[in-house]
């Protein structure tokens, strides 16, 4: 008997030295912890497969010493870029702190020069996306998460299969197991027409590699080099509204012409070396731009490849340095220990601080886990309302009148730490006024959770919040 309770305070041992060691966040180390205690055979099964952590892929090691970094100094050569602590617009100035701590986030320029335009719907997205893709003469460069065998994704199929009988390289990468639907067909009929395609860790890859947990989460169109989209919005009918249980979906997205576009074009040229194996190299994937624009925009990758959790970073810096207001939509609320503390700061300090949800969960998990984050937050004079005109997929965060974010990172652990995203930071005030504006529309589509709604809830109620919440990290 004893050398069994032996054995078991030494694999308890064990397990909390290898969480503390895997996990630089406590917050996950502790649900991992729970779950291989739980349920030690399947739990260690289960971690295994999909919580081991990695920081650098293997095969940007063996690049040729210097390629990424040489790319990088030609983009920034090319790019008109912001320089904190030079000359600074008059409302940039008032953040010096704010803009040294973002300017220093790892191979993410601030850029001049650019023209930002919003999109709030995939029925504003679309067609917008089809017709840069048809004037499109050099390249087309698409990338991911979910790519639907479907109406809107027969459109982009045939726009991408003209285009490249015309000439124009295009290229599409997607994720393994956001895609994981999409027929053989579909990618033969690419394929044919000279597309090339490539699959970012594919489930049976991923699976032996013990990598199946890290996704590519991001959604990118480059075109030409020279005009880029960025956002929420994924390839399917349902982010047309056409999914009878969520209805109208609400989201944001982004076009960009100008500098930023290189830095989507980075990524993708990153992200396909990865999943290929194969470097496009060619000036003609970096042109002379020709936007006129005058707009700075930031660019912030993270995932699992980075040393630093920037976009993490990124918008705790952000929250931090909010006097007036702090806004935000997401589709999911699972906030990292270090967000959900600036949150309440911010609101005990006097700050307007807002949070904009679904009122349909896609994941019970995840509901009952926001729940008691949202109760923690309405005790301190934060203000959440849910959204009621179906589904909002939004990802804004609005700080006073000097910043915003778009992008695709949720306000969940997963976003911060396990998936590939990627945000746009924008600067300038008329941007920020114009998210500012469609986030009051939203509000009136909304109805205000308020704290009475937490009291007197059952046992049961708050055992399914307090058992969420601890798991919360894991989804």
């Amino acid at each position: 008997m004893y050398w069994i309770l032996g054995l078991l305070c030494l694999y308890i041992l064990q397990t909390a030295i290898l969480l503390v060691l895997e996990y630089r966040h406590p917050d996950r180390a502790m649900a991992w912890l729970v779950i291989l205690l739980a349920l030690p055979a399947a739990g260690i099964v289960l971690y295994v497969f999909l919580a081991r952590q990695y920081r650098r892929k293997r095969r940007i090691k063996r690049l040729p010493e210097g390629v990424w970094e040489g790319l990088r100094r030609e983009m920034d050569r090319l790019s008109d870029l912001f320089r904190p602590g030079g000359q600074e617009a008059p409302e940039i100035g008032e953040a010096p702190r704010l803009l040294g701590l973002l300017g220093h986030l790892p191979e993410a320029p601030i850029t001049r020069g650019n023209t930002v335009e919003f999109y709030h719907a995939g029925k504003e997205l679309f067609p917008a996306i089809l017709q840069a893709m048809d004037r499109a003469e050099d390249h087309i460069h698409m990338e991911y998460y979910i790519i639907r065998d479907d109406g809107i994704g027969r459109s982009f199929r045939d726009m991408m299969v003209k285009k490249a009988r015309q000439g124009v390289e295009v290229r599409l990468l997607y994720d393994g197991i956001g895609s994981i639907g999409l027929p053989e067909e579909y990618l033969e009929r690419l394929e044919e027409a000279g597309v090339e395609t490539g699959c970012f860790l594919p489930p049976m890859a991923a699976l032996a590699a013990k990598r199946l947990n890290y996704r590519n989460h991001r959604k990118i169109t480059v075109i030409d080099g020279k005009v880029g989209f960025l956002g929420g919005l994924n390839i399917g009918d349902e982010y047309l509204g056409l999914d009878p249980k969520l209805g109208f979906w609400r989201d944001t997205h982004m076009r960009v012409d100008g500098d930023a576009a290189y830095r989507l074009q980075y990524t993708f040229l990153r992200d396909w070396y990865l999943a290929k194996g194969r470097l496009l190299e060619g000036a003609r994937f970096f042109p002379g731009q020709e936007s006129k624009g005058t707009e700075l925009v930031q660019i912030v990758n993270s995932g699992p490849d980075s040393k630093r959790d920037a976009i993490l970073e990124m918008y705790f810096s952000a929250i931090a340095a909010g006097e007036r207001r702090i806004w935000l939509a997401t589709p999911y609320f699972i906030p990292e220990g270090g967000i959900l503390l600036a949150l309440k700061t911010a609101a005990l300090s006097g700050a307007d601080v807002r949070i904009i949800l679904p009122s349909v969960p896609d994941s019970r998990v995840v509901y009952w886990a926001s729940l008691s984050y949202l109760e923690e937050l309405l005790q301190v004079g934060a203000r959440v309302f849910l959204y009621q005109d179906g589904f909002i997929h939004a990802k804004v965060l609005i700080v006073d009148d000097r910043l915003a974010t778009v992008g695709t990172a949720n306000m969940d652990m997963r976003s911060f730490f396990s998936n590939f995203e990627q945000n746009a930071v924008l600067f300038d005030r008329h941007l920020v006024d114009r998210l500012a504006g469609q986030f009051q529309l939203d509000l009136r589509k909304c109805r205000e959770l308020e704290a009475s709604e937490f009291q007197g809830g059952s046992v049961w109620k708050k055992g399914k919040e307090i058992v969420a919440r601890l798991l919360a990290p894991l989804f």
